[in-house]
């Protein structure tokens, strides 16, 4: 792939809107100048997402390019929490708390972007300017937004509606993360299509403060066939840090509408092969499962490695087409002889509480060698080797 082509790859895959214009960062990039961009990362959870890894790989993508590439780490944004498609105030975290998430987070983005060698990227922490910011500094910043402006988020409005407390910290969380674009003198940030208003803020930021426009990029989001989210607060994040039979699972456990969406921004597969498989799908001349079971493997070798994905697909088909137990269980080893089935799910913790395993028995979800359980009072007589499921993708097994 040559420069130009490079250049409109990233400027038009997976990408969801770029301000002021495409045209105008298009001229800049094909100028040959460099520029300095960043995407920010909010430490509020232990490991980074599948989400994530869409605005890495944009990066990433800049990187390659030969641009100055910052990952920002919000280690003081975290610790005001971003309201953006909340419809509550977030519980707020401690900077200590914030920076223990972020421990594995360079070895988890690093499978996307380089932080050595040639043109490595840098991380950065917000607190390095946000925590000198004086009263009289965040009035100033202030001064250049209306309430208005923030009244109006759609999310705002609705907890308003609703009766719901609305913090004014969390006013000030656009405010914080537009100062991260003037502290750093970026020539572009780039984010989700959620993070618009956000991103747009730092844009107006830098136009009153430092006289500069600042290009923001938008990325599409991995939703559903809902149009939720596929991330932590909607309860469906696939970590990074998800062991490689697990990650396939997951993926696997994706509704077919996501797929074509996901080739296009979870994967490196050149474009012209994603827009071939999704016409093949389309045509119907390829089965939605296989392409699925590509793109699993494609995003598990990206994060594990090949061989890793091919065992994880290897064990999936021997689990879920040819219905065999894995190869290899979480193992537990029990004292006594007999359990009653609620206590026996919650010691091999397939299930968090009586209450979950009582609901999954009386579903019909739980099996113990290969008959169902569905009396929940059963009493179950352990012994070793036993295997019990839950759903299609929980297993443990009994070693005495």
């Amino acid at each position: 792939m040559n420069q130009t082509d490079k250049i409109q790859e990233v400027l038009t895959r997976g990408v969801e809107n770029i301000y002021p214009n495409r045209m105008a960062l298009e001229k800049v990039l094909k100028s040959g100048q460099k520029i300095r961009l960043y995407c920010g990362y909010d430490p509020t959870a232990s490991t980074l997402h599948i989400g994530h890894a869409i605005t890495i790989r944009k990066l990433a993508q800049f990187q390659n390019l030969g641009h100055e590439v910052i990952f920002l780490l919000g280690d003081f944004t975290g610790m005001i929490g971003d309201p953006t498609d909340k419809k509550a105030t977030r519980k707020k975290m401690t900077r200590e708390e914030l920076l223990k998430n972020t421990k594995n987070y360079k070895k988890q983005a690093s499978k996307i972007l380089r932080f050595s060698g040639k043109n490595p990227a840098k991380i950065l922490y917000n607190s390095q300017w946000s925590d000198k910011l004086s009263f009289a500094s965040l009035i100033e910043i202030a001064s250049y937004f209306t309430a208005q402006q923030t009244i109006a988020r759609d999310m705002f409005k609705k907890r308003i509606q609703d009766g719901k407390d609305l913090y004014l910290h969390e006013f000030l969380y656009p405010l914080a993360q537009a100062y991260d674009s003037v502290a750093m003198d970026v020539d572009l940030e780039i984010g989700g299509n959620d993070q618009m208003f956000n991103m747009l803020a730092g844009r107006t930021l830098m136009k009153k403060m430092k006289n500069k426009d600042k290009f923001v990029l938008t990325t599409k989001l991995l939703i559903d066939s809902a149009g939720q989210k596929m991330g932590k607060t909607e309860g469906k994040m696939i970590g990074l840090d998800t062991p490689a039979n697990e990650m396939f699972g997951q993926i696997m456990a994706w509704s077919d509408e996501v797929i074509m969406l996901a080739l296009e921004i979870c994967t490196d597969l050149p474009m012209e092969e994603v827009n071939q498989i999704i016409q093949q799908i389309r045509e119907g001349k390829t089965n939605p499962r296989d392409a699925k079971a590509r793109l699993a493997r494609e995003i598990v070798t990206i994060h594990h490695s090949k061989p890793a994905a091919l065992k994880a697909e290897k064990e999936f088909n021997r689990v879920f087409r040819q219905k065999e137990k894995p190869s290899e269980m979480p193992t537990f080893k029990l004292t006594a002889k007999k359990y009653q089935i609620l206590d026996l799910l919650v010691q091999t913790k397939l299930a968090s509480s009586k209450s979950e395993a009582k609901r999954l028995v009386e579903q019909g979800g739980v099996k113990i060698g290969n008959q169902t359980i569905r009396e929940w009072q059963k009493q179950i007589a352990v012994k070793d080797g036993l295997a019990i499921q839950v759903g299609k993708r929980k297993f443990a097994q009994i070693k005495s």
